[in-house]
């Protein structure tokens, strides 16, 4: 990473390795000394450490014995856990993100169990009340970070959401409020509750009874409880209207009455595929999106945390035409471009982009799916070398 210039990294905390249990009864000493080793090595070679607390990996003891995200009881064993990391490892880590995407553990791990714990019961309450205490969580790590550790480090604590971006289908009063739906089943689900004190309305409208409300003391918690948004953004979507009407049981999907689609109405995609199905390159997507957070949050600091794009790289070609990865250059000069234009469009937000991070340096782990398709910018060689190779893209 140093000789490739890379003057940040963003890297993962395991909560077991720290916690075995998950409970914060005892901590695992070699836990702390291996992420030591790893951060004081980034210091050395002039990389800033950002380090993730939760990244999907729930000790397996806090799902067992109390349903993990589902019950409230985590939000403290959370804030037990930040506690730690901060105190171990806050001195030299200065820029900490609590939770990475949590949309995807509330559908992914509680709705259609592709994601550990793999829970799909079917329960339409399952996903919100995962995320409502994933909100909480968050919270209680920065109300921890800055009654006691704030003013002697000086860092800033932050929050990942996924987000693609949602362009309406047409000029028509109800496309334009279908994809201002979709937003808010992404976005608005988890930061309006710590900027505005509640969830969207949109979703208080079509989820109901299984949307868990906040009390005083939660709301007094949640409040501004954020330093910085960690934007991950891939791709975007057309968005239309689709009046369906209220199934018996709540569907994340279905609830938000939309028709999602990848081509306009005329045939056309909005953008060229990537190598994965679901990744379509569209770079104004990422303008919108952050001239989006900028305008209903108020300018907060953003860190785009993840962008990149997979290929059909093939291992056994030739190194030169391996490394020759043309298309992965186009698409980050593309993304790059439209961050920049974001800044042009709104000149007096020019201070809220504060980093822009791609994914990844030597591969991409899945948890659906494993090592499978190549976000790398760099090649892996041979097992008796494991040597690495810059692509062309990691200069982009």
């Amino acid at each position: 990473m140093a000789k490739l210039g890379f003057g940040a990294y963003r890297f993962s905390i395991s909560w077991s390795r720290i916690f075995p249990d998950g409970l914060g009864t005892e901590i695992n000493e070699q836990g702390v000394a291996f992420y030591n080793n790893l951060i004081d090595f980034m210091i050395e070679k002039g990389i800033q450490p950002y380090a993730t607390l939760y990244h999907w990996d729930l000790p397996h003891n806090l799902q067992k014995t109390m349903g993990g995200w589902l019950s409230d009881k985590i939000v403290e064993y959370f804030a037990l856990y930040a506690e730690a990391c901060f105190a171990n490892f806050g001195d030299r880590v200065k820029h900490w993100i609590t939770i990475n995407e949590p949309i995807q553990t509330c559908i992914n791990a509680y709705g259609v169990g592709i994601f550990a714990p793999g829970l799909c019961k079917g329960v339409a309450a399952e996903p919100f009340l995962a995320g409502h205490h994933q909100i909480l969580a968050h919270a209680a790590a920065v109300d921890v970070y800055r009654r006691k550790f704030k003013a002697k480090q000086g860092g800033q604590v932050g929050f990942v959401i996924d987000c693609e971006w949602a362009e309406p289908k047409s000029d028509k009063m109800e496309d334009q409020a279908a994809a201002a739906r979709r937003i808010d089943f992404q976005l608005g689900w988890f930061l309006d509750p710590i900027y505005f004190g509640d969830y969207p309305e949109s979703m208080r409208q079509r989820v109901g009874e299984y949307l868990p409300k906040f009390s005083e003391k939660d709301r007094e918690l949640m409040r501004n409880k954020i330093d910085f948004i960690g934007l991950n953004h891939y791709t975007s979507r057309i968005i239309g209207n689709q009046p369906n009407p209220q199934p018996q049981e709540i569907h994340f999907y279905q609830v938000q009455q939309i028709e999602r689609t990848d081509k306009w109405s005329s045939g056309e995609a909005i953008g060229e595929r990537a190598a994965s199905e679901w990744l379509l390159i569209v770079p104004w997507g990422i303008r919108k999106t952050i001239n989006y957070i900028v305008k209903k949050y108020e300018n907060p600091i953003i860190y785009v945390t993840e962008n990149g794009m997979d290929d059909e790289d093939d291992p056994s070609a030739p190194v030169d035409q391996f490394l020759n990865d043309t298309k992965r250059v186009n698409f980050f000069k593309g993304y790059v471009g439209a961050v920049a234009q974001a800044i042009r469009m709104a000149p007096t937000f020019v201070d809220t982009l504060h980093g822009h991070s791609w994914i990844t340096l030597s591969g991409r782990w899945d948890s659906p799916r494993g090592l499978g398709l190549s976000m790398l910018i760099t090649r892996t060689g041979s097992p008796d070398t494991l040597k690495h190779q810059p692509c062309g893209s990691h200069a982009s």
